[in-house]
């Protein structure tokens, strides 16, 4: 694939940093060792120290380059700042402007910058800002989606449109050898995938969690879950049957005015979990 040595790695296959704690190093480490490339996924706060631990830790597990991913839509900066000082090979950003400060910044530390878009603007943007890599994610994707387009129209028109200049990852309902080659018939140069690592032994998601994953076959593209974290942000879930009681959820209705149903420990810290808030279990 064209990703091919451009960081040091050997297949043109992205781990997604899958949030909010499911990526961690072993998983990170696992992909990184198989010549893929792993994002590790930083919290939805600030907590600098924490994301050096990750990373740390994750080095302990191997020897070859990956990254981490983070999330604009909420408090990063202090973040990033560890990210750059720790070197890592790739900075993964989404939800968020990439700006041409921040990429001249990480590049400036020697870490690649890679924006995730979801539209040919965003797209654009990030072409204009100089960053190393862009991924296109489809509509087709799991969890929250920052765009409305499918993959199939516009992966070909952000690959038109940087002509070669940069590397264009797929990601979005891809899970095999078929979705990677329709990915590179359509000009992506390699692509990211992230339910598809949901299941493995490394990811931190809940055992359950993941035999629902493997017995479901049906989703459904909705907002019912995380409207007051995620305004805005269609996610495509699993049909199970607590979602097939409640997909017509009011639209005035949010995970702040439903009951704790449960408890996780997500980057070392407790959290409380409410009813629709779709975090994943861990």
């Amino acid at each position: 694939m064209g990703w091919r040595g451009i960081l040091g790695f050997e297949y043109g296959i992205v781990q997604a940093p899958l949030g909010p704690d499911i990526s961690g190093p072993e998983l990170v480490a696992a992909v990184a060792n198989a010549g893929g490339l792993g994002l590790l996924r930083a919290p939805d706060w600030e907590a600098p120290d924490h994301v050096r631990r990750l990373i740390r830790n994750t080095r302990t597990l191997t020897d070859k380059p990956f990254g981490i991913g983070v999330v604009l839509a909420f408090p990063h900066k202090e973040n990033i700042k560890a990210i750059l000082d720790e070197k890592v090979a790739v900075l993964q950003v989404s939800w968020g402007e990439c700006p041409k400060d921040l990429v001249l910044e990480a590049q400036q530390a020697g870490v690649k910058i890679v924006p995730q878009v979801g539209s040919f603007e965003e797209a654009r943007k990030a072409a204009d800002a100089g960053v190393d890599a862009i991924i296109v994610q489809g509509r087709e994707a799991g969890g929250h989606v920052i765009g409305q387009d499918g993959l199939i129209s516009l992966l070909p028109r952000v690959v038109d449109l940087v002509g070669g200049r940069i590397p264009v990852i797929a990601a979005g309902g891809i899970v095999d050898e078929r979705g990677c080659v329709a990915a590179l018939a359509l000009g992506a140069q390699g692509v990211c995938l992230g339910t598809r690592f949901l299941a493995t032994r490394e990811s931190y998601a809940h055992p359950t969690y993941k035999l629902k994953l493997v017995e479901h076959d049906k989703t459904e593209y909705t907002d019912v879950f995380g409207r007051a974290r995620w305004p805005g942000a269609p996610q495509r879930v699993l049909k199970t049957p607590f979602f097939m009681d409640w997909r017509t959820l009011p639209s005035h209705e949010n995970e702040a005015n439903q009951p704790v149903i449960g408890r996780s420990t997500i980057h070392c810290m407790e959290k409380e979990i409410r009813r629709f808030a779709g975090t994943v279990p861990m």
